[in-house]
C-alpha cells in the first residue's frame, strides 16, 4: 500500500524524536540522512526538526547534557541543519536570538572542519531573514564582533569568505544597519596597526587575497568578491550616516541634506583607496572577458570614493604638466590581442616579491596573527585614467567586435549568463566620467585619447571599429538604454559639460538625442569660448552635424545619382534624430518631402 507524503513526514519526524542517548549510531545517522534526502517536507515539519536538532547540538557540544546523539554525530547533524535552513520559514527559526547565539558559539568552539557549516547556517539565515541581521549584530548576540575577529585573525580563505558574506549581508540596509556600520568604522580593535578599525583589516586582507587570485583560484575569487561587496556597503553608507566633508562644491543648502554617493566622504575611509587601486590595476582576468569577477566589484567600490586634489596622486600618479603632451593611450583593443591593453604599463600589484614577503614577515604581531601592516608604496603610481580607458576599450572590443551594431543580438549572447552589458560596463563608464568631473588634467587626457586631434574624419565617426565608434553606437542604442545615457554623460563630462563643445567634437547628429534629453532641443550655436575643433589640423573645415570633413559640393553640377546619395544620407541622419527623440516626426523635413512627393 502506498504511503502518503503526510504519513512519510510524520514518520521522519517520529524516527528522529524516538532516538535516545542509547540509540545505535547507525540509527542516528539513518534518521539524519533520511531528513536530508527527504523531498517535499512541509514547513512545519522542517521547522520542528530544525529546532530539535539544534537543541541536541547545543546539549552535546555546548552544555554537555543529555542529547539524542554523541559528539561524533555532530558534523552530520550540523549538515542537516544547514540543509533544512534553505527556506525562509526555517531561517525564521534559526534567526532568533537564542538560536543565532547557539550557532555562533558552535562556530567558535568546535573543530574548524565543522565551524564552516555553523557559519554557513548563519550566512544563509541572514540572507533569507532580514530581521536576523539586526539580531545577529546586536549586543545580545555579538555576531558582528566575532566575524570581524575571524576576518582579522584567520588565514583560511573559507573563513574569510564566510565572515565577509555575513558582514556584507548585515550591512546591506543602511536604515537598519546604521549603528553597526558606524561601530565597524569607528571601533578601534587591539593589535591592529593604523586606525585599528575594519578599514585597516580590509586593507590588509584585500592585498592578501589578491595574491591568491592567480591560477583561477575560485575560493579566493569568491572571498574577494564578498569582501569587495562589504567594502562597497561601508563606502556608500557610512558617509551618509555621519558628518563628513562635501566633495562637490556645487552642493549647498537643502541639497546637502540628501547625500549622493561620491559627493560626500569621510577621511576615516581613506585607507581603502590604495588596496582598491592595487586590485584595479592587477590583471585578474583568466578568460577573454577583461571585466571578469571580481574586477567589477572593485570598480563599484571605487566610484564611491571622490576624485579630489587630495587624492589625485593616488588616482593618477605624478602626471606631466598640462603644457606637455599627454601620454599616448594604449593600443586599441581592436588591433591588439591583449585583453587588457594597459596591463603592461601597470604595477605588478598583488605579486608577492621576496622583499615584500620579508617586510610582511617582519611586522607579524604575534604567532598565528595575520600581518596588518601597510604595504610598501611603490615609487611609481600607475595612472587609473589610463587603466580605465584601456579596460573600456578592451571590454567593448570583446563584446562588440569590429563595427557591429550596438543592438546586435550576438552582443547579448557573449555576456555571461545572468548579466547584461549595461550592468557590466556601466560602473566603468561612471568611473571615467567621475575622473573627467573631478580632475581637469585627467579630463583632458581622456578626451585626447578618445578624440585625438589627428582623428581620421573622412568617414562617419559612429562607423569606426575603435572605442570611439563603439561608444557612439551605444549612444544610439535602443536596447542598452543605460549605456546609451552613460555614454552621453561620459562624452559630455570630457567635453567640459558643454553642449556646444561636445557637438563640436563629435558632430551634433551623434549627440542630438542625448542633448535633447538634457533639455537642449536645438543645435547649439557656435561659441568662441568652445574648445572644440572647427577644422582639422591641416585646416579642412568640419561638418558640425556629422563631425566629418566638410565636402564641398556644387549643387548645380550634381548628377542625379549624387543627389540621390545625398538625399539618402540626409534621410538616415534625420531618421536617427527622430528615433532618439531629438526631432518630432512632424518636424522631419525628409518625412515631409516624402509625403509631398518631392523625393519621388
Amino acid at each position: 500500500m502506498a504511503v502518503s507524503s503526510g504519513d512519510m513526514m510524520i514518520s521522519i519526524l517520529q524516527q528522529y524524536t524516538t532516538l535516545s542517548t542509547s540509540s545505535p549510531r547507525e540509527d542516528v545517522s539513518g534518521a539524519l540522512n533520511a531528513i536530508m534526502t527527504a523531498k517535499h517536507l512541509d514547513p512545519e515539519t522542517r521547522k520542528a526538526l530544525t529546532q530539535l536538532i539544534l537543541d541536541d547540538l547545543r546539549a552535546t557540544l555546548l552544555d554537555n547534557t543529555i542529547s539524542r546523539f554523541a559528539k561524533d554525530d555532530a558534523p552530520l547533524a550540523l549538515s542537516t541543519v544547514k540543509s533544512l535552513g534553505s527556506t525562509p520559514e526555517v531561517a525564521g527559526v534559526l534567526g532568533t536570538e537564542s538560536n543565532l547565539r547557539c550557532l555562533l558559539n558552535l562556530s567558535t568552539t568546535i573543530e574548524s572542519s565543522q565551524r564552516n557549516d555553523a557559519l554557513r547556517c548563519i550566512a544563509n539565515t541572514v540572507l533569507l531573514n532580514e530581521s536576523a541581521r539586526i539580531t545577529f549584530v546586536g549586543q545580545d548576540v555579538g555576531g558582528g564582533n566575532v566575524c570581524v575577529d575571524l576576518l582579522q585573525q584567520s588565514s583560511s580563505t573559507e573563513h574569510t569568505f564566510l565572515a565577509c558574506r555575513i558582514l556584507f549581508l548585515c550591512t546591506a540596509t543602511a536604515s537598519s544597519a546604521a549603528p553597526f556600520i558606524e561601530w565597524l568604522v569607528e571601533h578601534k580593535r587591539p593589535n591592529v596597526p593604523g586606525s585599528g578599525t575594519i578599514v585597516d583589516i580590509l586593507r590588509a586582507r584585500m592585498d592578501d587575497l589578491g595574491g591568491r587570485l592567480g591560477g583561477g583560484n575560485r575560493a579566493a575569487k569568491e572571498a574577494m568578491t564578498d569582501m569587495l561587496k562589504l567594502t562597497f556597503n561601508i563606502c556608500v553608507h557610512y558617509p551618509k550616516l555621519v558628518g563628513c566633508e562635501i566633495q562637490n562644491p556645487r552642493i549647498s543648502g537643502p541639497d546637502a541634506e540628501h547625500k549622493i554617493m561620491g559627493d560626500f566622504w569621510s577621511s576615516r575611509l581613506d585607507g581603502l583607496l590604495p588596496p582598491l587601486l592595487r586590485a584595479f590595476h592587477a590583471n585578474l582576468s583568466s578568460s577573454g572577458n577583461p571585466l571578469e569577477t571580481p574586477l567589477p566589484h572593485v570598480i563599484h567600490s571605487l566610484i564611491t570614493i571622490p576624485v579630489s586634489p587630495a587624492t589625485r596622486n593616488s588616482w593618477f600618479g605624478l602626471q606631466p604638466s598640462r603644457a606637455s603632451s599627454h601620454p599616448s593611450p594604449p593600443d586599441s583593443a581592436s588591433s591588439s590581442s591583449s585583453a587588457s591593453p594597459s596591463s603592461e604599463t601597470q604595477l605588478p600589484a598583488f605579486r608577492e616579491t621576496k622583499s615584500r614577503l620579508l617586510e610582511r614577515a617582519s611586522s607579524v604581531l604575534s604567532a598565528g596573527r595575520r600581518s596588518l601592516s601597510r604595504p610598501s608604496r611603490s615609487p611609481t603610481v600607475p595612472d587609473s585614467a589610463l587603466r580605465a580607458y584601456g579596460l573600456l576599450d578592451a571590454t567593448l572590443a570583446y563584446f562588440m567586435p569590429g563595427d557591429i551594431d550596438s543592438d546586435d543580438i550576438s552582443i547579448r549572447n557573449r555576456v555571461p549568463e545572468g548579466e547584461s552589458l549595461d550592468d557590466l560596463v556601466s560602473p566603468l563608464m561612471i568611473l571615467i566620467t567621475r575622473f573627467c568631473l573631478g580632475d581637469e588634467d585627467a579630463k583632458c587626457r581622456i578626451r585626447d585619447w578618445f578624440i585625438p586631434s589627428n582623428l581620421d574624419r573622412t568617414s562617419p565617426l559612429e562607423k569606426r571599429s575603435d572605442l570611439l565608434g563603439r561608444c557612439l553606437r551605444l549612444l544610439q542604442s535602443l536596447y542598452h538604454s543605460r549605456l546609451n545615457r552613460l555614454c552621453g554623460e561620459m562624452f559630455f563630462a570630457m567635453c567640459d559639460s558643454d553642449a556646444t563643445t561636445v557637438s563640436g567634437y563629435l558632430g551634433y547628429g551623434n549627440v542630438a538625442g542625448f542633448l535633447f534629453h538634457k533639455g537642449v532641443v536645438s543645435a547649439p550655436t557656435k561659441l568662441s569660448t568652445s574648445g572644440a575643433p572647427t577644422t582639422t589640423p591641416t585646416g579642412l573645415p568640419l561638418n558640425p552635424i556629422t563631425g566629418m570633413i566638410e565636402e564641398e559640393h556644387d549643387p548645380i553640377n550634381m548628377t542625379d545619382e549624387e543627389k540621390e546619395r545625398e538625399a539618402e544620407r540626409l534621410f538616415i541622419l534625420f531618421d536617427r534624430l527622430e528615433k532618439t527623440g531629438a526631432l518630432a516626426p512632424s518636424e522631419n523635413p525628409m518625412r515631409k518631402a516624402m509625403q509631398q512627393g518631392k523625393l519621388g
